[in-house]
């Protein structure tokens, strides 16, 4: 019995000891050759509810790989120029219930923030449309303080907007030229990115003159600068600078399938925006300077579809695809198929750079255009007029009315009403800020003459049908008693 047991003890230590060896020489080494590398990395959250960025020395790819490289300098002059801006606005839905209650129900606050660069030291603030498009009160936030802002003006067409807070002696950027940006160089960005306030990122300049269909104006005017330099929801509005502090452009737009930093970001050249800015502070709006018809890239493809030579070596100029009726382009003697070259003396090989040369316009400017038809290269002027047809500039008209107490000003829809006072009928009724009305008591509006009018002689039940600050169409009831 007992040899019994040793036998087996003896063969089962031995069957262990030959599994251990060969799991040791042989399996194990064939594991190790085979196996890739790294695949998973446990990573620890502390909140799931606040954002923890990784500390790390590189600003953003690549840019610690020139130890020699320093943005210190830039990075502490363009800090103190971006403000924080929260957008506050109030979702309101109302029913037929409110002429009896003259209220709106299921009141909402909903506040969103983004950047904005100091653009003058007397309060003047540069920051993107669509960071106060929805807005009915802004507020800036700036050296821990939080200061009430006024919308100046917007501009859609390039998704700028300027504002102003009541303070003097502040650090106004200083301005470079987008002009003079070159593919490659380091750049900067500063902003408050998922609310954290003052942010530096750097990277290089990816590409000029980018157009990427985010924008829905009527003229959209797209040229951005594209950058690696990291940008995330909230850096909207913020300052792109070069290693000078100089500001090259406004943050405004990312390609992500994430909705988060990928490696593409883009923002608005310094040079359209001093254009905006000087526009929206003198006249309220942007004067957009109409050539009378449309470009698009001359390529391959858009020169076989009007029957042009397609042997050749390279396809310089844009091609005249659209004229309008009687517009300045038609009568300057273009037409359909015109490949052209320049405007003024600049060399015009994109359609982005047509439309910001374009840009840097007024209407009753005078632009030589340089064309080739049929293999031959002419020139001729074109004058550049408004958006109605004339060469006049245009100025906001803004009408006033003390008895209601607000601000209504015509555009594209009805009429907008703004700078609602607190004791005003419109308050009392439910009208939020930057409200436009298309209908009243199922009338069409469109000049603000007539809803002063309105408001001024109007007692009983009412309605009020329009679109808010957020795009939402809604109905308001009234009583006006």
């Amino acid at each position: 019995m007992k040899n019994t047991l040793k036998i087996i003890v003896i063969g089962f230590l031995a069957g262990l000891g030959g599994s251990y060896t060969g799991y040791y020489y042989l399996i194990k080494p064939s594991i190790q050759q085979n196996q890739p590398g790294e695949q998973f990395r446990a990573v620890r959250y502390d909140s799931p509810s606040v954002y923890v960025p990784a500390a790390s020395s590189a600003t953003s790819s690549g840019a610690s790989a020139d130890p020699a490289v320093d943005f210190s300098a830039a990075a502490a002059k363009a800090t103190q120029s971006v403000v924080y801006i929260n957008s506050i606005s109030e979702g309101v839905s109302y029913s037929y219930w409110d002429w009896f209650f003259e209220r709106g129900s299921g009141r909402q606050t909903q506040v969103s923030s983004g950047s904005g660069v100091i653009f003058t030291s007397d309060g003047y603030i540069i920051t993107n449309n669509h960071v106060v498009a929805s807005a009915e009160r802004i507020e800036v936030n700036y050296n821990k303080r939080t200061y009430p802002a006024q919308l100046i003006g917007t501009d859609p067409s390039s998704d700028l907007a300027v504002i102003k807070i009541d303070e003097n002696s502040l650090p106004a950027i200083s301005l470079g030229s987008s002009k003079n940006v070159q593919v490659g160089e380091w750049v900067v960005a500063v902003g408050n990115p998922f609310s954290l306030a003052s942010t530096v990122t750097a990277g290089i300049v990816s590409a000029k003159g980018r157009r990427i269909g985010i924008l829905e104006d009527k003229f959209p005017l797209e040229s951005f600068i594209q950058t690696d330099a990291a940008i995330n929801p909230g850096n909207s509005g913020g300052a792109l600078v070069n290693k000078s502090g100089e500001l090259i452009g406004i943050n405004t737009a990312i390609l992500s399938r994430t909705g988060s930093y990928t490696g593409y970001a883009f923002a608005v050249p310094v040079d359209i925006a001093k254009k905006v800015f000087d526009d929206l502070v003198k006249y309220g709006i942007v004067q957009k300077a109409v050539f009378g018809g449309s470009v698009v890239e001359y390529d391959y493809e858009s020169a076989k579809k009007y029957d042009l030579n397609t042997d050749v070596k390279k396809f310089n100029g844009v091609l005249l695809e659209r004229l309008d009726k009687e517009g300045p382009a038609l009568k300057a003697g273009l037409k359909l198929g015109d490949i052209i070259v320049k405007v003024n003396d600049l060399d015009i090989n994109t359609q982005s750079a047509f439309e910001e040369e374009l840009s840097y316009h007024y209407p009753g400017d005078k632009i030589s255009v340089t064309y080739i038809r049929n293999g031959k290269t002419s020139t001729t002027n074109v004058t550049l007029v408004n958006r109605i047809g004339t060469t006049e500039v245009i100025k906001r008209q803004i009408y006033s009315d003390s008895k209601i107490g607000a601000q209504f000003e015509a555009n594209e829809y009805g009429v907008k009403v703004f700078q609602i006072k607190n004791n005003s009928v419109l308050k009392k009724i439910g009208v939020p800020e930057n409200f436009t009305i298309l209908y009243i008591n199922r009338e069409r509006v469109k000049d603000p003459k007539d809803v002063i009018n309105f408001f001024d002689n109007f007692k009983g039940q009412g309605s009020l049908y329009g679109i808010n600050s957020s795009r939402q169409q809604i109905e308001i009831p009234f009583v006006i008693r």
